[in-house]
């Protein structure tokens, strides 16, 4: 008896936890006497976590600290190398990773507590550097808008990447701060086609939705990128010039990309999602996916685990670099000011003595 597709979640099972000594399965969904998995619905935990900004030590990742105020992420993306983190908190990467959301409710006194360091040479803080900070979560918790407001009164540079209109409650506060060039925005976007969207990124804004962030954030100042990731030969990279051109026409001046890696837990949630969704090209998507990576579905190796290799990997750089230029995506550097950066110091407080406890 075959299970019924969990319509709304990217991952349909939980995988095994690397670092569980045991598990829970079902071996078969009609015994009566067996533990039967219920439907899966949201949970939000929260957690007092001992710090929020991480520096971040991989040489081909453009960013320098990221901080993020929720772990795990309703937006189910199928492919997302983040579901592999939840395994540290004792979870699964797969289901688990989607429906169990953990909330850093101290996250604004931490960052508060960090920018106040007076060793703290200001570089900006990448906000979603793991998981998506607009996530639907943000709309009960409001997290993400208390970081700006600590950095925004700091003048400390950020930069955000989201796939979720819901960035747009806070328009206020990015107009505020991009005026000093405090902020700049990655919008990832990874399809126009609603139906795939649908299955691929279960609980994320539409493309149409996501566009309109753009514009509507660059009408106001924002400086704003396109994030075309990942790629994945067979589902989406044939749409890469129709995106690029919509990024652009709605403001878009500079972009990145990534090719599919599928690395630990993902490898099994992936494969399992492509056969049920897609059986008519899941072994073709696949081999593909492994001719990017020297026969492998991930690479390790910094600089080439993000890109990939191979015929088909070049046909994609190829592509990219064909019509970023074609439509004038990166004609601007994201840039974002540091000179600015001035911690508050209490009335009638000198700064050493704000510093000294």
């Amino acid at each position: 008896m075959q299970r019924e597709y969990k319509k709304g979640r990217g991952a349909q099972m939980n995988t095994r936890n690397r670092f569980e000594r045991q598990e829970r399965t079902t071996e078969h969904v009609e015994g009566i006497d067996e533990w039967v998995e219920a439907g899966v619905t949201t949970q939000f935990i929260d957690v007092q976590a001992r710090s929020i900004v991480n520096k971040v030590d991989s040489p081909d990742v453009p960013m320098f600290y990221s901080m993020n105020p929720y772990m795990g992420c309703e937006h189910g993306c199928i492919y997302c190398y983040a579901r592999n983190s939840f395994e540290y908190w004792g979870y699964s990467a797969g289901l688990d990773f989607e429906s169990k959301i953990l909330v850093k409710q101290n996250a604004p006194e931490l960052l508060r507590k960090f920018l106040m360091n007076p060793k703290w040479k200001c570089v900006p803080i990448s906000i979603s550097g793991n998981t998506d900070c607009y996530q639907p979560a943000e709309q009960k918790f409001r997290l993400t808008r208390k970081l700006l407001e600590v950095c925004n009164e700091f003048n400390q540079p950020v930069g955000i990447i989201t796939k979720n209109a819901a960035i747009l409650r806070d328009i206020d506060l990015l107009k505020d701060m991009a005026s000093r060039r405090l902020v700049s925005v990655f919008i990832s976007l990874t399809t126009l086609n609603e139906e795939l969207r649908r299955v691929m990124e279960p609980r994320t804004t539409t493309a149409l939705q996501r566009l309109r962030v753009i514009e509507e954030l660059s009408k106001v100042g924002v400086q704003m990128g396109l994030m075309l990731g990942p790629i994945i030969p067979g589902l989406n990279e044939h749409e890469m010039p129709a995106v690029i051109k919509a990024a652009v026409e709605a403001g878009a001046t500079f972009s990145g990309y990534t090719f599919v890696r599928l690395n630990g837990a993902v490898k099994v949630l992936f494969h399992d999602w492509l056969y049920k969704n897609f059986p008519d090209r899941a072994d073709k998507v696949w081999h593909m996916i492994e001719s990017g990576h020297g026969g492998k579905v991930n690479d390790s190796r910094w600089g080439v685990r993000m890109r990939g290799e191979g015929n088909i990997a070049k046909l994609v750089a190829d592509q990219y670099r064909a019509y970023t230029k074609k439509y004038g995506l990166g004609k601007e550097k994201m840039a974002l000011d540091c000179t600015r950066f001035n911690p508050p110091v209490p009335k009638g407080e000198s700064w050493e003595q704000s510093t000294l406890f």
